[in-house]
C-alpha cells in the first residue's frame, strides 16, 4: 500500500492522536522522573535524586507507585491534539514548502525546516497542558489534581498565565521536531528499501528511535528551563527568576554548571528514543489502515456508479 496516497486532514489528525496516546500510556513514568530531576537544584550530594534508578526507587518507596502516573490526565488529553498537530502540521508544512521551493520530493533541508515549523505550531497546543502537568509532577506540588491546578492558576495568575512558558516551549518543540523529522528522513534514505511489512516496521522503529534520541540531545537544555519557568507562579509586580529562555539558560549554566542543562536527559532519552520509534510505527500503521478504508470505499463507490 503506497504511503504517497494523500488523505484528508481528519485522517492525519486521528492517526497522530492514536500514535500519541499509545506512546504516553507506555512511557509516562519516565516523564515524571525526568521532570523531578530537572526541577531539583544542585548536584552531587546536594541532589535528592542521584540518577534514574534512585529517583524511581525513592518515588515508589516514599510516595507510592501511583505517583509515577501523577499528572497523566493532562498528557492524555494533550497527546491527541499534540501528536495529531505534530504529524498533520509536518505533512501540511511539507506540502507548503515543496510548493514554495518548487520541489517534488522532500529532501534533508526541507525535512529540518518542516519539522521546526511544525514544532512551533505544536507549541501553541501543548503549553497549557504542559504547565498543568509540570505543576502536578513537582514533588512539592500543592495541587490536588489537574482541575485544581487549572482553577488556582487562572484565579491567582490570570487566564494568560496558562501560556506561561510559550516561548521556551516553542524553542523546545521546534528543535526537537527539526532533529526528529530531519534524522528520520536521513536514516530512511540510508536504509535498504523495505519490501515486506516487517522490514518497514523495522525501518520505522530504527529511524524513529535515532530521530527521537537526536532530538532529545538537541532540545534538553530548553526542556530544563521550560520546566522551571512553568513551575514558577506568576506574581504581579515580581519578575520570576526563570523567565525568558536565553537568560534562564545562562542562570542555570552559571549557578549549576553545564551538566545541569542536561538534567533529566537519561529518562528523557529513554522515553523519547523508543517512544519516537513507537510513535512512528503506530502513526504509519494507522495511516495505512485509513488508506485502505478510504481508498477501498472510493473503489466501491466507483463500482456502484458503473
Amino acid at each position: 500500500m503506497s504511503e504517497d496516497r494523500p488523505l484528508p486532514f481528519v485522517y492525519q489528525f486521528m492517526a497522530g492522536a492514536v500514535a500519541g496516546i499509545s506512546e504516553v500510556l507506555i512511557m509516562y513514568p519516565l516523564d515524571v522522573v525526568k521532570t523531578r530531576m530537572q526541577l531539583q537544584v544542585g548536584s552531587g550530594a546536594e541532589a535528592e535524586y542521584s540518577g534514574v534508578i534512585d529517583c524511581f526507587s525513592k518515588i515508589i518507596k516514599n510516595e507510592g507507585f501511583g505517583t509515577l502516573y501523577r499528572g497523566i490526565l493532562p498528557p492524555i488529553l494533550m497527546e491527541a491534539p499534540k501528536r495529531a498537530t505534530k504529524f498533520a502540521a509536518n505533512d501540511e508544512w511539507g506540502k507548503f514548502y515543496r510548493r514554495q521551493f518548487g520541489v517534488d520530493k522532500m529532501n534533508q533541508p526541507l525535512s529540518v525546516l518542516t519539522g521546526a515549523t511544525a514544532g512551533a505550531t505544536e507549541a501553541f497546543v501543548v503549553v497549557p497542558f504542559e504547565l498543568v502537568k509540570i505543576r502536578l509532577q513537582d514533588k512539592n506540588s500543592k495541587y490536588k489534581n489537574a482541575l485544581d491546578v487549572l482553577k488556582k492558576t487562572v484565579n491567582g495568575e490570570g487566564l494568560a498565565s496558562l501560556y506561561n512558558g510559550l516561548e521556551a516551549t516553542m524553542w523546545r518543540q521546534s528543535i526537537w521536531n527539526a532533529g526528529y523529522f530531519g534524522i528520520i528522513f536521513q536514516v530512511k534514505s540510508l536504509l535498504p528499501e523495505p519490501v515486506t511489512e516487517s522490514q518497514k516496521t523495522r525501518n520505522d522503529l530504527l529511524s524513529g528511535f535515532i530521530g527521537g534520541t537526536v532530538g532529545t540531545m538537541l532540545n534538553t537544555p530548553f526542556d530544563v528551563v521550560k520546566s522551571r519557568i512553568q513551575r514558577s507562579p506568576r506574581i504581579p509586580g515580581v519578575v520570576p527568576k526563570y523567565n525568558w529562555t536565553p537568560n534562564s539558560l545562562v542562570i542555570v549554566f552559571k549557578e549549576e554548571g553545564f551538566r545541569a542543562l542536561y538534567k533529566g536527559f537519561l529518562p528523557k532519552v529513554l522515553r523519547l528514543g523508543p517512544g519516537g520509534g513507537i510513535m512512528l510505527v503506530v502513526y504509519n500503521t494507522t495511516m495505512n489502515f485509513f488508506r485502505g478504508v478510504y481508498y477501498g470505499d472510493k473503489k466501491e463507490e466507483r463500482k456502484n456508479v458503473n
